[in-house]
Protein backbone atom coordinates (compact mmCIF):
# COMPACT_ATOMS: atom_id res chain seq x y z
CA UNK A 1 0.00 0.00 0.00
CA UNK A 2 1.16 3.72 -1.06
CA UNK A 3 1.24 6.00 1.98
CA UNK A 4 1.64 10.24 1.17
CA UNK A 5 2.14 11.67 4.70
CA UNK A 6 1.46 15.77 4.29
CA UNK A 7 3.15 17.40 7.15
CA UNK A 8 6.37 16.58 8.77
CA UNK A 9 6.25 16.93 12.01
CA UNK A 10 6.31 14.79 15.73
CA UNK A 11 2.83 13.02 14.41
CA UNK A 12 4.30 12.19 11.07
CA UNK A 13 7.27 10.70 12.50
CA UNK A 14 5.25 8.37 14.87
CA UNK A 15 3.07 7.28 11.88
CA UNK A 16 5.82 6.75 9.35
CA UNK A 17 7.71 4.64 12.12
CA UNK A 18 4.49 2.50 12.55
CA UNK A 19 4.19 2.07 8.73
CA UNK A 20 7.18 2.28 6.98
CA UNK A 21 8.16 -1.63 6.91
CA UNK A 22 5.17 -2.92 5.40
CA UNK A 23 4.08 0.04 3.12
CA UNK A 24 5.32 2.19 0.88
CA UNK A 25 5.50 5.63 3.16
CA UNK A 26 6.09 9.33 1.15
CA UNK A 27 6.75 12.60 3.41
CA UNK A 28 5.67 15.83 2.31
CA UNK A 29 7.18 19.13 3.53
CA UNK A 30 7.64 22.38 1.63
CA UNK A 31 10.30 22.83 4.97
CA UNK A 32 13.51 20.78 4.04
CA UNK A 33 14.62 21.16 7.79
CA UNK A 34 11.51 19.35 9.19
CA UNK A 35 12.21 16.41 6.70
CA UNK A 36 15.87 15.79 7.60
CA UNK A 37 14.93 13.39 11.11
CA UNK A 38 13.05 11.75 8.03
CA UNK A 39 16.29 10.56 6.14
CA UNK A 40 16.96 7.69 8.94
CA UNK A 41 13.95 5.84 7.96
CA UNK A 42 13.19 4.02 4.73
CA UNK A 43 10.56 6.72 3.20
CA UNK A 44 10.32 8.70 0.45
CA UNK A 45 11.04 12.39 0.96
CA UNK A 46 9.74 15.37 -1.17
CA UNK A 47 10.45 18.56 -0.39
CA UNK A 48 7.56 20.94 -1.71
CA UNK A 49 4.37 22.29 -1.12
CA UNK A 50 1.86 20.17 -1.90
CA UNK A 51 -0.05 23.09 -3.92
CA UNK A 52 3.13 22.66 -5.82
CA UNK A 53 2.36 21.89 -10.17
CA UNK A 54 5.30 19.09 -10.22
CA UNK A 55 3.96 17.40 -7.23
CA UNK A 56 0.27 17.40 -8.65
CA UNK A 57 1.65 15.46 -11.56
CA UNK A 58 4.01 13.42 -9.61
CA UNK A 59 3.01 9.62 -10.32
CA UNK A 60 4.18 7.84 -6.87
CA UNK A 61 1.42 11.11 -5.57
CA UNK A 62 -1.28 9.68 -8.17
CA UNK A 63 -1.09 6.34 -7.33
CA UNK A 64 -1.38 6.72 -3.56
CA UNK A 65 -3.84 4.70 -1.71
CA UNK A 66 -4.04 6.24 1.80
CA UNK A 67 -3.23 10.39 2.05
CA UNK A 68 -2.57 11.51 5.23
CA UNK A 69 -2.84 15.48 5.95
CA UNK A 70 -1.22 16.05 9.41
CA UNK A 71 0.25 19.39 9.51
CA UNK A 72 0.19 21.86 12.15
CA UNK A 73 -2.80 23.75 10.24
CA UNK A 74 -6.03 23.11 10.37
CA UNK A 75 -6.81 24.89 6.95
CA UNK A 76 -3.49 23.42 4.93
CA UNK A 77 -4.86 19.73 5.90
CA UNK A 78 -8.54 20.36 4.56
CA UNK A 79 -7.07 21.93 1.28
CA UNK A 80 -4.58 19.11 1.08
CA UNK A 81 -7.06 16.35 1.21
CA UNK A 82 -9.24 18.24 -1.42
CA UNK A 83 -6.58 18.42 -3.82
CA UNK A 84 -5.28 14.89 -3.01
CA UNK A 85 -9.10 14.00 -4.08
CA UNK A 86 -8.55 15.84 -7.63
CA UNK A 87 -5.46 14.09 -8.64
CA UNK A 88 -5.58 10.73 -6.86
CA UNK A 89 -8.54 7.89 -6.23
CA UNK A 90 -6.92 7.65 -2.39
CA UNK A 91 -8.28 7.36 0.57
CA UNK A 92 -8.10 10.99 2.88
CA UNK A 93 -7.25 11.09 6.16
CA UNK A 94 -7.70 15.04 7.57
CA UNK A 95 -6.00 15.89 11.38
CA UNK A 96 -7.65 18.88 12.68
CA UNK A 97 -6.35 20.63 16.08
CA UNK A 98 -9.44 22.63 16.72
CA UNK A 99 -12.78 22.07 17.58
CA UNK A 100 -14.39 24.96 15.34
CA UNK A 101 -12.48 23.14 12.48
CA UNK A 102 -14.21 19.46 13.43
CA UNK A 103 -17.54 21.15 13.86
CA UNK A 104 -17.44 22.74 10.27
CA UNK A 105 -16.33 19.31 8.38
CA UNK A 106 -19.24 17.52 10.40
CA UNK A 107 -21.98 20.11 9.53
CA UNK A 108 -20.26 20.17 5.79
CA UNK A 109 -20.63 16.58 5.52
CA UNK A 110 -24.26 16.19 6.70
CA UNK A 111 -26.12 19.09 5.95
CA UNK A 112 -24.96 20.13 2.72
CA UNK A 113 -22.67 17.60 1.52
CA UNK A 114 -20.19 19.74 0.17
CA UNK A 115 -17.45 18.84 -2.19
CA UNK A 116 -15.22 20.02 0.66
CA UNK A 117 -16.77 17.29 3.00
CA UNK A 118 -16.89 14.52 0.29
CA UNK A 119 -12.67 14.54 -0.04
CA UNK A 120 -12.34 14.22 3.38
CA UNK A 121 -12.95 10.79 3.95
CA UNK A 122 -11.61 10.35 7.59
CA UNK A 123 -11.42 12.99 10.54
CA UNK A 124 -9.14 12.59 13.13
CA UNK A 125 -9.26 15.11 16.08
CA UNK A 126 -6.45 13.81 18.29
CA UNK A 127 -7.64 15.42 21.62
CA UNK A 128 -11.44 14.29 21.22
CA UNK A 129 -9.57 10.29 20.45
CA UNK A 130 -7.65 11.38 23.88
CA UNK A 131 -10.86 12.16 26.19
CA UNK A 132 -12.48 8.76 24.92
CA UNK A 133 -9.36 6.95 25.89
CA UNK A 134 -9.48 8.32 29.21
CA UNK A 135 -12.65 8.37 30.03
CA UNK A 136 -13.40 4.74 29.60
CA UNK A 137 -10.32 4.02 32.22
CA UNK A 138 -11.93 6.55 34.63
CA UNK A 139 -14.98 4.65 34.09
CA UNK A 140 -14.17 1.20 34.74
CA UNK A 141 -12.25 1.11 38.29
CA UNK A 142 -8.36 -0.49 38.41
CA UNK A 143 -8.59 -1.23 34.99
CA UNK A 144 -5.51 -0.32 32.41
CA UNK A 145 -6.81 -1.07 29.34
CA UNK A 146 -10.29 -0.76 28.35
CA UNK A 147 -11.90 -2.09 24.62
CA UNK A 148 -15.36 -2.81 23.41
CA UNK A 149 -16.55 -5.40 20.49
CA UNK A 150 -19.63 -6.41 18.79
CA UNK A 151 -21.82 -3.41 19.75
CA UNK A 152 -20.42 -3.55 23.33
CA UNK A 153 -21.32 -6.94 23.70
CA UNK A 154 -17.99 -8.08 24.24
CA UNK A 155 -14.78 -6.45 25.85
CA UNK A 156 -11.35 -6.51 26.90
CA UNK A 157 -10.12 -5.17 30.10
CA UNK A 158 -7.15 -5.21 31.22
CA UNK A 159 -5.61 -5.29 35.23
CA UNK A 160 -2.27 -5.13 36.86
CA UNK A 161 -1.35 -8.09 39.14
CA UNK A 162 -0.99 -6.29 42.81
CA UNK A 163 0.43 -7.11 46.24
CA UNK A 164 -2.96 -7.66 47.36
CA UNK A 165 -4.49 -9.69 44.39
CA UNK A 166 -6.09 -12.85 44.65
CA UNK A 167 -4.31 -14.14 41.42
CA UNK A 168 -0.52 -13.28 42.73
CA UNK A 169 1.62 -16.08 42.41
CA UNK A 170 -0.84 -18.68 41.50
CA UNK A 171 -0.96 -20.61 38.44
CA UNK A 172 -3.59 -20.03 36.05
CA UNK A 173 -5.17 -23.44 36.52
CA UNK A 174 -5.33 -23.06 40.12
CA UNK A 175 -7.71 -19.63 39.30
CA UNK A 176 -11.16 -19.56 39.06
CA UNK A 177 -12.92 -16.99 36.92
CA UNK A 178 -16.50 -17.03 35.62
CA UNK A 179 -17.74 -18.80 32.60
CA UNK A 180 -18.55 -15.67 30.89
CA UNK A 181 -14.60 -14.89 31.07
CA UNK A 182 -10.95 -16.43 29.45
CA UNK A 183 -7.59 -14.57 30.17
CA UNK A 184 -6.13 -14.07 26.54
CA UNK A 185 -2.32 -12.44 27.75
CA UNK A 186 -0.34 -11.92 30.00
CA UNK A 187 2.21 -8.89 30.33
CA UNK A 188 5.45 -9.24 31.96
CA UNK A 189 8.44 -6.48 31.71
CA UNK A 190 6.81 -4.94 28.96
CA UNK A 191 6.54 -8.33 26.77
CA UNK A 192 3.59 -9.41 25.86
CA UNK A 193 2.58 -13.42 26.18
CA UNK A 194 -0.29 -15.80 25.58
CA UNK A 195 -0.59 -17.70 29.20
CA UNK A 196 -1.47 -21.81 29.39
CA UNK A 197 -2.46 -23.43 32.50
CA UNK A 198 0.51 -23.40 34.25
CA UNK A 199 1.41 -19.99 33.56
CA UNK A 200 1.27 -18.12 37.08
CA UNK A 201 0.72 -14.52 37.33
CA UNK A 202 3.46 -12.39 39.34
CA UNK A 203 3.61 -8.73 40.96
CA UNK A 204 3.40 -5.56 38.50
CA UNK A 205 2.18 -8.63 35.99
CA UNK A 206 -0.57 -6.76 33.74
CA UNK A 207 -3.28 -9.46 33.23
CA UNK A 208 -5.30 -9.25 29.59
CA UNK A 209 -9.55 -10.54 30.24
CA UNK A 210 -12.23 -11.39 27.53
CA UNK A 211 -15.38 -11.71 27.57
CA UNK A 212 -19.33 -10.19 28.33
CA UNK A 213 -19.30 -7.05 30.26
CA UNK A 214 -21.63 -8.73 32.62
CA UNK A 215 -18.67 -11.59 32.90
CA UNK A 216 -16.12 -9.11 33.21
CA UNK A 217 -17.56 -7.47 35.95
CA UNK A 218 -17.99 -9.76 38.29
CA UNK A 219 -14.48 -10.82 37.59
CA UNK A 220 -13.44 -7.72 38.24
CA UNK A 221 -15.63 -7.03 41.45
CA UNK A 222 -14.21 -10.33 42.84
CA UNK A 223 -10.43 -10.47 41.86
CA UNK A 224 -9.74 -6.74 41.06
CA UNK A 225 -11.86 -4.27 42.17
CA UNK A 226 -11.96 -4.14 46.43
CA UNK A 227 -12.13 -0.17 46.59
CA UNK A 228 -15.49 0.46 45.28
CA UNK A 229 -16.55 2.97 43.09
CA UNK A 230 -15.42 5.46 41.33
CA UNK A 231 -16.63 9.28 43.31
CA UNK A 232 -13.84 12.11 42.92
CA UNK A 233 -11.77 12.74 40.48
CA UNK A 234 -8.61 15.17 40.14
CA UNK A 235 -7.98 16.80 36.43
CA UNK A 236 -4.61 18.71 36.02
CA UNK A 237 -4.04 20.84 32.75
CA UNK A 238 -7.17 22.78 31.07
CA UNK A 239 -6.02 22.22 28.01
CA UNK A 240 -8.11 21.27 24.98
CA UNK A 241 -7.90 17.38 26.72
CA UNK A 242 -8.93 18.73 29.73
CA UNK A 243 -11.55 20.25 29.18
CA UNK A 244 -12.81 17.74 26.91
CA UNK A 245 -12.78 15.48 29.56
CA UNK A 246 -14.72 17.90 32.18
CA UNK A 247 -17.34 18.19 29.81
CA UNK A 248 -17.51 14.18 29.59
CA UNK A 249 -17.17 13.76 33.18
CA UNK A 250 -20.00 16.63 33.88
CA UNK A 251 -22.27 14.21 32.35
CA UNK A 252 -21.65 11.72 35.20
CA UNK A 253 -22.38 12.01 39.01
CA UNK A 254 -18.50 12.00 39.60
CA UNK A 255 -17.77 14.90 41.67
CA UNK A 256 -14.61 16.55 39.33
CA UNK A 257 -12.01 19.13 40.04
CA UNK A 258 -9.79 20.77 37.57
CA UNK A 259 -6.66 22.37 38.28
CA UNK A 260 -5.19 25.12 35.78
CA UNK A 261 -2.10 27.14 36.46
CA UNK A 262 -3.20 29.73 33.87
CA UNK A 263 -5.88 32.62 35.26
CA UNK A 264 -7.51 33.83 31.73
CA UNK A 265 -7.97 29.77 31.01
CA UNK A 266 -9.82 29.07 34.27
CA UNK A 267 -11.78 32.55 33.65
CA UNK A 268 -12.68 30.64 30.18
CA UNK A 269 -13.21 26.98 31.78
CA UNK A 270 -15.29 28.49 33.88
CA UNK A 271 -18.07 29.90 31.88
CA UNK A 272 -18.50 26.27 29.80
CA UNK A 273 -18.27 23.78 32.90
CA UNK A 274 -21.30 23.86 35.27
CA UNK A 275 -20.26 21.37 37.80
CA UNK A 276 -16.82 21.13 37.84
CA UNK A 277 -14.51 23.21 40.63
CA UNK A 278 -11.95 25.03 38.91
CA UNK A 279 -8.34 25.35 41.02
CA UNK A 280 -6.20 28.36 39.41
CA UNK A 281 -2.50 26.49 40.95
CA UNK A 282 0.48 24.55 39.69
CA UNK A 283 -0.90 20.82 39.81
CA UNK A 284 3.36 20.35 40.78
CA UNK A 285 2.53 22.37 43.85
CA UNK A 286 2.33 19.73 47.05
CA UNK A 287 1.02 21.99 49.28
CA UNK A 288 -2.01 22.45 47.02
CA UNK A 289 -2.38 18.96 46.26
CA UNK A 290 -2.11 18.48 50.51
CA UNK A 291 -4.78 21.29 50.74
CA UNK A 292 -7.01 20.09 48.63
CA UNK A 293 -7.13 16.53 49.02
CA UNK A 294 -6.00 15.04 45.90
CA UNK A 295 -4.52 12.25 47.86
CA UNK A 296 -7.90 11.01 48.24
CA UNK A 297 -9.04 10.97 45.01
CA UNK A 298 -10.15 7.51 42.86
CA UNK A 299 -8.43 8.81 39.84
CA UNK A 300 -5.92 11.48 39.07
CA UNK A 301 -5.47 12.60 35.74
CA UNK A 302 -2.44 14.55 34.40
CA UNK A 303 -2.63 15.96 30.94
CA UNK A 304 -0.43 18.85 30.47
CA UNK A 305 1.38 19.67 27.67
CA UNK A 306 4.29 18.53 29.31
CA UNK A 307 5.54 15.04 30.14
CA UNK A 308 8.15 16.18 32.56
CA UNK A 309 5.12 18.33 34.63
CA UNK A 310 2.99 15.24 33.86
CA UNK A 311 5.25 12.66 36.08
CA UNK A 312 5.91 15.14 38.97
CA UNK A 313 1.72 15.74 38.98
CA UNK A 314 1.40 12.12 39.33
CA UNK A 315 3.65 11.03 41.31
CA UNK A 316 3.21 13.45 44.24
CA UNK A 317 -0.17 12.18 44.03
CA UNK A 318 0.53 8.92 43.91
CA UNK A 319 2.70 9.21 47.21
CA UNK A 320 -0.56 11.00 48.73
CA UNK A 321 -2.28 8.17 48.60
CA UNK A 322 -4.35 8.86 44.71
CA UNK A 323 -5.97 5.16 44.13
CA UNK A 324 -5.36 5.42 40.07
CA UNK A 325 -3.29 7.42 38.15
CA UNK A 326 -3.81 8.42 34.78
CA UNK A 327 -1.05 10.21 33.00
CA UNK A 328 -0.65 11.99 29.66
CA UNK A 329 2.80 11.43 27.76
CA UNK A 330 4.05 12.66 24.04
CA UNK A 331 4.92 9.05 22.71
CA UNK A 332 4.52 5.08 23.36
CA UNK A 333 8.07 4.44 24.25
CA UNK A 334 7.55 7.07 27.29
CA UNK A 335 4.50 5.38 28.51
CA UNK A 336 6.76 2.28 29.35
CA UNK A 337 8.97 3.91 31.64
CA UNK A 338 6.42 6.59 33.19
CA UNK A 339 4.49 3.33 34.17
CA UNK A 340 7.34 1.38 35.90
CA UNK A 341 8.35 4.42 37.76
CA UNK A 342 4.31 3.94 39.47
CA UNK A 343 1.87 5.52 37.07
CA UNK A 344 -1.01 3.24 36.41
CA UNK A 345 -1.61 4.30 33.28
CA UNK A 346 0.50 6.29 30.75
CA UNK A 347 -1.32 7.06 27.64
CA UNK A 348 0.00 8.55 24.19
CA UNK A 349 -2.30 11.24 22.32
CA UNK A 350 -0.02 9.79 19.27
CA UNK A 351 0.06 6.37 19.77
CA UNK A 352 -4.02 6.61 19.89
CA UNK A 353 -3.99 8.30 16.47
CA UNK A 354 -1.69 5.45 14.79
CA UNK A 355 -4.08 2.90 16.69
CA UNK A 356 -7.19 4.60 14.91
CA UNK A 357 -5.24 4.30 11.62
CA UNK A 358 -3.88 1.17 11.47
CA UNK A 359 -7.22 -0.52 13.02
CA UNK A 360 -9.86 1.95 11.13
CA UNK A 361 -8.28 2.75 8.11
CA UNK A 362 -5.01 0.63 6.72
CA UNK A 363 -5.88 -2.60 8.33
CA UNK A 364 -9.42 -2.22 8.26
CA UNK A 365 -9.49 -5.29 4.92
CA UNK A 366 -7.45 -7.09 7.30
CA UNK A 367 -10.43 -7.67 10.45
CA UNK A 368 -8.23 -6.11 12.86
CA UNK A 369 -10.56 -4.78 15.52
CA UNK A 370 -8.21 -3.36 18.39
CA UNK A 371 -4.04 -3.63 18.97
CA UNK A 372 -3.27 -3.31 22.69
CA UNK A 373 -0.01 -3.23 24.72
CA UNK A 374 1.72 -0.83 22.26
CA UNK A 375 1.37 -2.70 19.11
CA UNK A 376 2.39 -6.05 20.53
CA UNK A 377 -0.83 -7.83 20.29
CA UNK A 378 -3.95 -7.73 18.10
CA UNK A 379 -7.70 -8.68 18.48
CA UNK A 380 -9.03 -10.15 15.03
CA UNK A 381 -12.33 -10.66 13.33
CA UNK A 382 -11.89 -13.94 11.83
CA UNK A 383 -15.63 -14.89 9.27
CA UNK A 384 -15.76 -18.79 8.65
CA UNK A 385 -17.46 -19.23 5.36
CA UNK A 386 -20.41 -21.68 4.40
CA UNK A 387 -18.13 -25.02 4.06
CA UNK A 388 -16.27 -24.62 7.28
CA UNK A 389 -16.39 -28.01 8.73
CA UNK A 390 -17.98 -28.09 12.35
CA UNK A 391 -15.95 -29.37 14.79
CA UNK A 392 -15.68 -28.87 18.81
CA UNK A 393 -12.80 -25.98 19.78
CA UNK A 394 -10.64 -28.49 21.29
CA UNK A 395 -10.36 -29.90 17.72
CA UNK A 396 -9.08 -26.50 16.00
CA UNK A 397 -4.55 -26.94 16.29
CA UNK A 398 -3.69 -23.52 15.81
CA UNK A 399 -0.15 -22.95 14.60
CA UNK A 400 0.70 -20.08 16.90
CA UNK A 401 -0.60 -19.24 20.52
CA UNK A 402 -3.75 -17.58 20.26
CA UNK A 403 -7.25 -17.62 22.09
CA UNK A 404 -9.96 -17.49 20.12
CA UNK A 405 -11.93 -15.31 22.69
CA UNK A 406 -15.46 -14.72 21.51
CA UNK A 407 -17.73 -16.71 18.72
CA UNK A 408 -20.14 -14.19 17.27
CA UNK A 409 -23.69 -16.26 16.14
CA UNK A 410 -26.17 -14.59 14.17
CA UNK A 411 -26.88 -12.05 17.60
CA UNK A 412 -25.47 -14.18 20.05
CA UNK A 413 -22.27 -13.71 22.08
CA UNK A 414 -20.59 -17.06 23.18
CA UNK A 415 -17.78 -17.15 25.34
CA UNK A 416 -16.16 -20.94 24.09
CA UNK A 417 -14.66 -23.75 25.96
CA UNK A 418 -13.33 -26.45 24.74
CA UNK A 419 -16.63 -28.50 23.62
CA UNK A 420 -17.95 -25.49 22.34
CA UNK A 421 -18.90 -26.58 18.93
CA UNK A 422 -17.16 -23.86 16.21
CA UNK A 423 -19.76 -23.61 12.82
CA UNK A 424 -19.96 -22.66 9.15
CA UNK A 425 -20.63 -18.45 9.02
CA UNK A 426 -19.65 -17.97 12.77
CA UNK A 427 -17.96 -15.02 13.32
CA UNK A 428 -14.30 -15.12 15.79
CA UNK A 429 -12.69 -12.94 17.70
CA UNK A 430 -8.87 -14.37 18.10
CA UNK A 431 -6.45 -12.72 20.42
CA UNK A 432 -2.63 -12.95 19.21
CA UNK A 433 0.45 -11.35 19.30
CA UNK A 434 0.95 -9.05 16.35
CA UNK A 435 3.59 -11.04 15.12
CA UNK A 436 1.28 -14.36 14.25
CA UNK A 437 -1.16 -12.54 12.76
CA UNK A 438 -0.22 -13.72 9.11
CA UNK A 439 -0.23 -17.38 10.25
CA UNK A 440 -3.22 -17.40 11.85
CA UNK A 441 -5.23 -15.93 9.00
CA UNK A 442 -3.05 -18.11 6.26
CA UNK A 443 -4.79 -20.66 8.91
CA UNK A 444 -8.47 -20.03 8.35
CA UNK A 445 -8.01 -19.74 4.76
CA UNK A 446 -7.51 -23.07 3.98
Amino acid sequence: MKIIIYGANEMASSIAVEFFEDHDVIVIDPNQKNLEPFSKLDVGIICADFLDVKILKDKDVNSADVFIACSNNDESNIIACLVSKQVSSAQTICFVQKKESMESLNSLKEEYKSTYAKCIDNIIWPQKLLVQEIFKLITIPEAVDVENFAKGRARLLEYRIKEDSELLNKKLKDCYFNSEVLVVGIVRNDELFIPNGNSSFYLNDKVILMGTPIGLDIAANELFESKGKVKKIAVIGGGSVGYGLALELEKTSMKLKLIESDLERCEELSLNLQKTLILNASGTSLELLEEEDVGRSDVVVAITNNDEKNLLCSLLSKQLGAKKVITRVSQGTTANLFERVGVDVAISQREACVNEIKNRIIDSRADVLATVERGQGEILEIKLDKDFKPKPLYEIKMPVPCVIAIIKRESKVIIPKGKTQINPLDTLLVFTKTDDVAHIKEYFKR
